[in-house]
Formats: C-alpha cells, sequence, structure tokens
C-alpha cells in the first residue's frame, strides 16, 4: 500500500539559508546502486531474481504514475517489475483473486496496493490479504507487530527512508529528543517507533496536542508527517533542531505560493507555467533559516521511499530463499 537547491528538482526553493540541506535524492540514489549490487551478486550466486508487483484499481493519472515510476526503479535495479491494473468499478472478489493470485507466484516476493482505491473497496481487509511476508508497504498487523516488538520484519518504506537518510547523513539519533507531527498509521506512528528502536525519546503529536509549538520546540529531530500545506512554522521550530518535511501538497493559487515563497521569482515560474507547484507540511523559507538542518519538498524524504520499496523487496527475496 502506497499513497499517493537546484538539482533536487524543478520545485526546489533557491534560498539563501545557514541550514545544511539533506539530500534525499542523492541517498537514495546512493541506496539503489546498493541494491542493484548485491541484486546482482545474488544472481551470480545461483539465486532467484526478486520480483515486485504493483496493483492499481483504478485510471487515476497520478497513480498510474507512480505505479509506473515503481516499476521502473525495480527493473533498473535488476529486479522483475510487474503492475496489475484493474477497472475501477472492479468488484471485490476480483481485487482478493488477483491478491491471491501474486501470493502464490513463487516470482513475486513484494506486493503493492497502490492507493487510494475506490470507494466500495474496503482499504483494511486489502491490505491483509498481502501475505505479511511479501508485504513490501509494512502494513500487515503482522509486521506492524514486529516492528514494535523489535522483531524481524517488514517496515514502512517512508519513516524507514527517513532514518536511512538521518544515519547517511551523519546526524546522531541516539538520546535525542525526537516530535513525530502526524500519528497516521502510515507514517507517524512507524516513525515514532523506527525512532524508539534507534534510542531515541519520542513524542507524537496530533490535532489534539495542546500549544503544539511548544512541545515541538523540545525537538533535537522533528519530523513533520501531518500533509497540510506548510503547517509547521518557525514558531515550531528551536534553533538548530533538524526539521524533516514528510508532507507533499500541491498550491494552486498564487496567493499561496507568494505566501510560502516571498520574493522566490524561481517558485513563482514554476507555478506560472504548471498551474501549481509543491510545497511540504514545513514552511521551508522560514523554517530554513532556524534550523540546522532540513529536508527539501520536493527531493528530500520522497525519493527515498522508493528507494526503500526495492530494499524491502530484495530482503523479501533473500528470506524466501532461504538467505537470510
Amino acid at each position: 500500500m502506497s499513497r499517493t537547491g537546484g538539482s533536487l528538482g524543478d520545485d526546489t526553493t533557491v534560498l539563501e539559508t545557514t541550514a545544511r540541506i539533506l539530500d534525499g535524492k542523492a541517498v537514495a540514489a546512493e541506496i539503489r546502486a546498493e541494491v542493484a549490487q548485491r541484486v546482482a551478486e545474488l544472481l551470480a550466486t545461483g539465486g532467484r531474481r526478486p520480483g515486485l508487483a504493483a496493483v492499481l484499481v483504478g485510471d487515476d493519472p497520478a497513480s498510474k504514475v507512480y505505479v509506473g515510476s515503481k516499476k521502473r526503479a525495480s527493473e533498473e535495479v535488476g529486479m522483475l517489475g510487474r503492475v496489475e491494473i484493474l477497472p475501477s468499478d472492479t468488484p471485490r472478489e476480483r481485487v482478493d483473486a488477483l491478491l491471491d493470485e501474486l501470493n502464490g507466484d513463487d516470482a513475486i516476493d513484494g506486493i503493492l496496493v497502490q492507493l487510494p482505491l475506490p470507494e466500495h473497496l474496503p482499504e483494511r481487509p486489502i491490505v491483509e490479504r498481502v501475505l505479511p511476508e511479501k508485504d513490501v508497504d509494512g502494513f500487515h498487523p503482522l509486521n506492524v507487530g514486529s516492528l514494535w516488538l523489535d522483531q524481524r520484519g517488514l517496515a514502512p518504506a517512508t519513516p524507514s527512508g527517513v532514518i536511512e537518510l538521518l544515519h547517511r547523513s551523519g546526524i546522531e539519533i541516539a538520546g535525542r529528543r525526537a516530535v513525530v507531527v502526524g500519528r497516521s498509521a502510515i507514517v507517524g506512528k512507524p516513525m515514532a517507533g523506527l525512532l524508539l528502536r534507534e534510542h531515541a525519546t519520542v513524542t507524537v503529536c496530533h490535532s489534539r496536542t495542546r500549544d503544539l509549538p511548544a512541545v515541538c520546540r523540545e525537538a533535537d529531530i522533528l519530523v513533520a508527517a501531518v500533509g497540510r500545506a506548510g503547517v509547521i512554522g518557525p514558531e515550531h521550530v528551536r534553533e538548530g533542531a533538524v526539521v524533516v518535511d514528510v508532507g507533499m501538497n500541491r498550491l494552486t493559487e498564487r496567493a499561496q505560493v507568494d505566501h510560502f515563497f516571498p520574493g522566490d521569482a524561481h517558485r513563482r515560474d514554476v507555478f506560472e507555467r504548471r498551474g501549481s507547484t509543491l510545497v511540504g507540511d514545513v514552511d521551508f523559507t522560514r523554517v530554513a533559516r532556524k534550523a540546522a538542518a532540513i529536508t527539501p519538498v520536493p527531493g528530500g524524504v520522497g525519493p527515498l521511499t522508493v528507494a526503500m520499496l526495492l530494499v524491502n523487496t530484495l530482503a523479501a527475496a533473500r528470506r524466501r530463499q532461504g538467505l537470510d
């Protein structure tokens, strides 16, 4: 199940700041290269090629782009990539039958269902239809339990990518105060679990948290995963904090662009050409002036999600072949 500075992406803000920009695109490329090498080593020793299957119900253009990118990414690292697209009016029995087929296919090690599903299809039962050993999104109850019990399992890709980004950027986690804003089952809760694994002291905030700015200012590491454009401002961030923005929101009004990117001619140009531009859950322009390090949108956490799906697929393949 997946939801949907210059070189980081066309939307990226050009900003003079002392904050270190955490380049998720570069880290994702590094991870993909490592996966490609490990896949080649697996094949060289007689192992079976890992396989990743994406299931899409409906004809949403953005979702088609997402599943297509996952297929290409898997093939680029030497895996088998497969996309199954069903009509939007497909009955649940047909979706279940397809998932059962993929569960039983020895060539497929990872299965993901692209969200959102059409309204007539229940999300949770369909997610749970995927075998836990093939659940590369890490949302099956058995994988969720494994995460919180510190047992081996498949952890969700986006929060796993955040941990990789922090590690590979040389940012210490152990012993530090981490605040996660957002308690979704997809990002917020597993993010908290993975930070606990790394020995951080973790606070999870949500819509009913009292005095949210004050709680956030306690963070050495602040992770925003709310799904609301620019909801985290400078009043939420203490000087020298590390800020990780998981959000991806599209601005479609000129006034919004002028508010979040004042004086940014590049962003205005993108908006004029496309009719929209991307922003995270963090007011990047203002927060970057206080943070020690910050992820941009795009080019921050986003590229790491697909990279970690590949990591999970390789891990699932090795386990299913008795190699781990």
